[in-house]
């Protein structure tokens, strides 16, 4: 005979979708999230927001484990529950808050929370079946802090307070299948007894940020696919027995977020304090070396970025390439780049453009020659994957049909960023610049023929090319100021440089303590001179303070040929630690070219991103990193009779191998330059 069971009947809570303040509480959150869609001007410049507004749903996967038997005051099962699973719903608002510059933030999200689930069927003694099912809910309030790890993952923790809402069960027991006949128990529904009312737990989980908008809009939607995980401890549902529970979330936010307009005109009113200002201790002194009677003829290892820029809102590769006619292909040859040049031509240093835009050609040249070599071109845009592959097939295109390649041995893709892009998470300023060097199609092989030696992985540079030029005038020639203690005493400093009729030429104003000026341009057609510098300083309280020197200037002039080789090591934006790839570049092809006795001149350079100090820093670490690489090698073989010379020119574009309008001038001007003159 089957047990007979009383029953109870518990208190219905209204369930979510007919909660008024939970209705209320997302209806509100989305309106505030809207109000951030509004109109703006394209030509204007924001600020990435901090604060986001949004909503979500998602999904609960429950795990149940433990015992249930004592369900409430009236109903004890004749057999205990362990074992149980189910889904449900999980619904939200959601702020978030992402301080500047940092890759921590806050969120907080609010809202309905199902912990809904069956437990698995348990057998009584008289062989009948029980099944129990419970529509377990909470309102839950989930703070946590945010980390991004990369440019939008991120990974996120916090607690979890949880406030019952729902405890509602259904419990039936069936009939002894040995007895057809028997009629079964009505369905018991009610209300677990011994709930607790409030849970504080954890959870700990991932996320990715994708953008709907443009990044560079005022207006910005972000929708945010997420998975978590909540362990089992604090989520005990009751203060009876020891059903546990265990979570894991998958869900999507939609999230809305308003950037502020960065105005020209804006001014910071800053208070300054009354204080007593001591005159800074400075010091100005002028280097004007002694004529330096060579004509240096320079056979320069100039490498290959293996990228192709694209103008922005085109596909087509950019007219500053050079495109040859299928006719053309014969006579092109890499070490006679000078007769295919560009058409329009910026920059200082012509000769190594002239190659850069050329290394379509270049590519298609090698490939040619290395029948067997394959490539594959990764497009990157902003706008999208489909964007991105469009580059790509643009110079799949013109290597097919000028070069005769095989359509087989070319693979296209496309994606948002490329595989190491400019722009870094959390970057607020000159985004327009990066993002314009991100608008690229990279090349990548495998084929030794085609990449750098010593190099590896997706975005080696490709082979160099050795070019012959004539150097105008070499770096120990010009002519150094150094006011030493100028980077802290002064905000700025200019220099007056009078000759013996008192005609004077200005020149700065600059920020950095030495500054290296071509004696040509202060001598002009003279081959002689004596001047007085002038530098004349502004403390950052405002007092001008001017210091006086003389020097005799020899104006360079070549006479003796002499021959030099220059090789280049070439950084990502605003790294300077990089040069461990090139470790073995340096060690094995260039020091056993360094003869005896010989003079390496090391030369740091920047693109003019960023702060001006910062940059003069950063190309003085990376000739710096150059020079211990080199001297550690030559230690190696037994070398003590190289002489070093290292300078750190930041971003001064009156010593810049290169213009700064294009990115790939601004890529080339991310470099150390290696200059190794001979014993005279």
């Amino acid at each position: 005979m089957k047990p007979i069971i009383n029953f109870k009947k518990g208190t219905r809570i209204a369930r979510f979708p007919n909660n008024p303040i939970l209705r209320s509480l997302v209806l509100g959150t989305l309106i505030i999230a809207g109000l951030q869609v509004s109109a703006q001007t394209q030509d204007a410049k924001f600020t990435q927001p901090k604060w986001w507004f949004g909503a979500g749903i998602g999904a609960n996967l429950n795990f149940y484990r433990g015992t249930t038997q004592q369900i409430d005051a009236d109903l004890t099962a004749p057999t205990a529950f362990h074992d149980g699973k189910g889904i449900g719903l999980f619904a939200f608002p959601i702020v978030e808050y992402h301080p500047d510059n940092s890759r921590l933030g806050f969120s907080l999200q609010a809202g309905y929370d199902s912990r809904a689930g069956k437990f698995d069927q348990v057998k009584s003694l008289c062989n009948c079946p029980e099944d129990l099912k419970t529509k377990l809910a909470y309102i839950t309030i989930e703070p946590s802090l945010r980390f991004n790890v990369a440019s939008d993952f991120y990974l996120f923790a916090g607690p979890r307070v949880a406030f019952n809402i729902d405890k509602r069960f259904t419990y039936q027991q069936g009939t002894n299948p040995a007895y057809p006949d028997q009629v079964a128990d009505p369905q018991v529904n009610g209300a677990f007894s011994s709930v607790n009312k409030t849970l504080i737990s954890m959870q700990i989980g991932a996320g990715y940020d994708i953008h709907l908008s443009d990044v560079n809009n005022q207006k910005q939607v972000i929708l945010a696919p997420f998975i978590s995980y909540h362990p089992y401890f604090g989520q005990d549902p009751r203060s009876i027995e020891s059903w546990n529970l265990t979570t894991i979330r998958a869900g999507v936010a939609l999230k809305f977020g308003r950037g502020h307009k960065i105005s020209a005109k804006e001014e910071v009113i800053v208070p300054v304090p009354i204080a007593v200002v001591k005159e800074p201790d400075v010091t100005f002194s002028v280097n004007a070396p002694k004529n330096i009677a060579v004509e240096r003829r320079v056979r320069e290892t100039f490498p290959i970025r293996n990228y192709v820029f694209f103008n922005l809102g085109s596909t087509e590769i950019p007219d500053r390439y050079v495109l040859l006619r299928k006719g053309q292909v014969k006579e092109f040859r890499e070490d006679q780049l000078e007769v295919f040049t560009p058409k329009e031509l910026t920059g200082r240093s012509k000769r190594q453009m002239t190659v850069y835009y050329n290394v379509i050609n270049i590519l298609g040249d090698r490939m040619i020659k290395n029948p067997t070599a394959t490539v594959t071109l990764v497009g990157s845009s902003m706008k999208g994957p489909k964007d991105g592959r469009a580059m790509a097939q643009s110079v799949k295109t013109y290597l097919v049909d000028v070069f005769g390649i095989e359509a087989s041995r070319i693979t296209i893709e496309g994606r948002i960023k490329p595989k190491i892009p400019s722009e870094q998470p959390g970057g607020k300023l000159e985004l327009v610049l990066l993002r314009e060097g991100d608008r690229r199609v990279s090349i990548e092989s495998s084929s030794p023929a085609i990449t750098m030696e010593f190099q590896s992985g997706p975005d080696a540079p490709l082979r160099p090319v050795e070019i012959a030029d004539v150097q105008v005038a070499p770096i120990d020639s010009y002519v150094s100021l150094n006011v030493s203690g100028a980077d802290t005493a002064f905000s700025s400093w200019s220099l007056e440089i009078a000759d013996e009729q008192g005609k004077v030429q200005n020149s700065g104003p600059y920020t950095q303590e030495t500054v290296s000026i071509p004696g040509k341009t202060i001598l002009g057609t003279r081959s002689e001179g004596d001047y007085k510098f002038t530098m004349i300083g502004q403390t950052k309280s405002g007092k001008v303070i001017r210091k006086e020197t003389s020097a005799h200037l020899v104006l360079w002039i070549p006479i003796v040929p002499e021959e030099m080789m220059r090789f280049s090591v070439l950084y990502e934006f605003n790294n300077s630690n990089a040069i461990m790839i090139y470790e073995k570049y340096l060690t094995d092809v260039i020091i056993p070219k360094i003869p005896t006795g010989a003079t390496v001149i090391i030369h740091g350079h920047t693109d003019t991103i960023g702060e001006e100090a910062h940059n003069l820093k950063l190309s003085l670490a990376r000739a710096n990193d150059v020079r211990g690489i080199l001297e550690n090698g030559l230690k190696k073989a037994g070398r003590s009779d190289v002489e070093f010379e290292v300078h750190g020119f930041g971003e001064d574009q009156n010593l810049a191998p290169f213009n700064n309008k294009y990115p790939e001038e601004r890529f080339y001007n991310r470099t150390v330059i290696i200059d190794i003159i001979p014993k005279k």
